[in-house]
């Protein structure tokens, strides 16, 4: 095992965070190739198969294009990493886990940039700087270093050299600390562009969510960056009286706990007047919209969060 301490950044448009190199199965060799096909991976993928990438505890998160991490060490192709932007209890520095190392790239700083892009429509194409679209389609909440603003195009800089993305598929600001900050509610409005997406364990990205998945990128695309995960989420933030649905607001966050183990495993958005919107593993599999108290969650509801402007910090 090559041990190093380096950054290095996402090289395709989503790259699966798993548990260990041995975590992977046959039919997600295109899950971890480069290039790389979310659709066809999961297009490839019974329910059943998708589910078992949960209950088998195989993937633990995921990266979107140009995001930062720490590697850690290199075994057999592999990199152990660390997802800095990825608030954990796990590890004090970010998300732990494993990546294949061609879907990385080391990062090279980059002189005197102007700020960072976000992306904020569910899919954004990239363009070559003659105009020509490039291979390449990176998902919703990706921010990339911006050079200079020309017109109707912002220019960045990506993994794979510079590039073009036009200004109306992104938010601009001055680095990813003064992203635009808004409300809670407005964060589970976000949710609603992406209803009926598939759900998908230790999703991070417009291609699918898994429950606190959702919630965190809501929350990133608001400029707030919570923890990843709903157990780290649930201490995090004020809490609202759990009794008083009258003192719930749009964009509070319910938190849901394992009846026997006590365990929080599962978040939603409140969405005022008794409704809440998810991403959800059971029926349907998808993000919904659905009044509480006509689920089987009603009954697991343990905590009641608001985050608000000034909660989310790197």
């Amino acid at each position: 095992m090559e041990q190093m301490q380096s950054m290095y950044s996402c090289a395709v448009p989503v790259a699966t965070i798993w548990t260990s190199p041995e975590s992977y199965r046959e039919l997600d060799e295109a899950g971890i190739a480069n290039p790389l096909s979310m659709n066809r991976w999961i297009a490839a993928m019974t329910l059943e198969e998708r589910f078992a990438l949960c209950k088998e505890k195989r993937i633990q998160s995921q990266l979107v294009y140009g995001e930062p991490v720490i590697v850690e060490s290199v075994r057999n192709g592999w990199a152990s990493i660390i997802a800095v932007w990825q608030r954990s209890t796990k590890d004090d520095r970010g998300y732990p886990g494993w990546v294949p190392l061609a879907q990385l790239k080391e990062s090279q700083p980059l002189n005197d940039p102007e700020g960072v892009v976000r992306v904020d429509i569910p899919k954004c194409q990239l363009w070559h700087l003659d105009g020509t679209p490039a291979q390449l389609v990176v998902p919703f909440n990706a921010i990339l270093p911006m050079i200079k603003e020309d017109g109707d195009w912002v220019f960045v800089e990506t993994p794979d050299g510079d590039r073009l993305v036009r200004k109306q598929d992104v938010c601009v600001a001055t680095s990813v600390h003064h992203l635009k900050k808004y409300a809670a509610a407005s964060a589970a409005e976000r949710a609603v562009e992406f209803l009926d997406l598939p759900y998908f364990w230790g999703g991070m990205s417009s291609y699918g969510y898994d429950c606190s998945g959702l919630t965190y990128n809501m929350f990133k695309a608001c400029g707030l960056f919570i923890p990843r995960d709903a157990s780290d989420q649930a201490v995090e933030g004020e809490g609202i009286p759990l009794g008083d649905p009258n003192a719930w607001k749009r964009g509070d966050l319910l938190f849901f706990a394992d009846e026997e183990s006590g365990y929080v495993d599962h978040v939603g958005f409140y969405y005022g007047e008794g409704q809440m919107i998810h991403a959800t593993s059971s029926k349907k599999g998808a993000i919904e919209l659905c009044v509480l108290s006509e689920t089987s969650y009603a009954k697991r509801l343990c905590a009641v969060r608001r985050y608000s402007e000034e909660s989310g910090i790197l």
